[in-house]
């Protein structure tokens, strides 16, 4: 039940000037990131501002997102939730669309213990027959998924990846030691790619890939190639613009950039509590996108 291998993209969600959804710009950013080498399309995740949209918003959003891409690349849906009911029920919405498969993050704010979050991916899985990559972060939600979790995970049929961005690199060894097979592994961290597919890892979700879906295409390709030093120097060379990417919380500078390339890629406003950068940090994030 492998999703993709590759770089899928955490696309943002554009928004009008009065904070509605743009569906036109959406469909604008899915061919665009098609067009230019996205092997997948992750819709509704952090990128996505998923936590700002209603239920009902967040499931057009994963029915367009279906419907654009009309089969040309896998798309998967942010359901997650720190209520399991909430997020059973999120699931068994968006499988309706006809989306490829979900990712679900760790429950937040009210956690829970290892026990918990087996009990509460498995039965999100349980409620839904389609693939399913878990999403370990525990910078936004306070709650790590332990390797030993993650291989107890991986008995469960339809859960089939993990998202990793812990920052912890000796847990992503130990993961990769012992889920090897059993989960595909992919990178939530751009400048923490080709080191995680040294491990092992099938691919990245990637935010730089809203602005340069090329360039994070080709990273993994030529790694998965064996043409390891080709795909280092895209690795090393992009090291800036993902700094730049994560100078602050995050989709506030990706949709920054996106807006400073303008055209079909302008993506409007983020919704509060998120707002516009600092002088400084546009003005940086200014000069980079110019320079590439």
């Amino acid at each position: 039940m492998a999703l993709f291998t590759g770089s899928g993209v955490a696309i943002v969600t554009p928004f009008k000037e009065d904070l509605s959804i743009d569906f036109d710009r959406l469909k604008s950013l899915i061919d665009y990131q098609i067009e230019n080498g996205s092997d997948a399309i992750i819709i509704c995740g952090t990128t996505g501002e998923a936590s700002t949209l209603t239920d009902d918003e967040q499931i057009a959003c994963i029915k367009a997102a279906v419907e654009y891409t009309a089969g040309r690349v896998p798309v998967i849906a942010g359901a997650g939730s720190n209520d399991t009911k909430h997020g059973i029920n999120l699931s068994k919405r968006a499988e309706e669309t006809g989306v490829d498969g979900l990712l679900h993050v760790t429950p937040y704010y009210n956690k829970t213990t290892q026990k918990g979050l087996y009990e509460h991916f498995k039965a999100m899985a349980e409620a839904v027959n389609i693939p399913i990559i878990i999403y370990n972060v525990p910078s936004r939600t306070g709650m790590n998924i332990a390797p030993e979790t993650a291989l107890k995970l991986s008995e469960i049929d339809n859960i089939v990846g993990i998202k990793e961005a812990s920052g912890n690199f000796a847990q992503a060894v130990a993961l990769a030691h012992l889920c090897q097979g059993k989960l595909d592994m992919y990178s939530g961290e751009d400048d923490k790619v080709v080191p995680l597919l040294s491990l092992g890892g099938v691919g990245v979700i990637s935010v730089a890939a809203n602005v340069v879906p090329q360039k994070m295409h080709d990273m993994v390709a030529l790694y998965l190639e064996g043409k390891h030093q080709e795909s280092l120097a895209i690795q090393l060379e992009l090291i800036p613009l993902v700094n730049a990417l994560f100078c602050e919380v995050n989709p506030m500078p990706v949709k920054a950039a996106l807006n400073i390339l303008g055209g079909d890629l302008s993506v409007g406003p983020c919704r509060p509590p998120l707002t516009t950068l600092e002088d400084h940090n546009q003005k940086a994030l200014e000069s980079i996108i110019k320079s590439i």
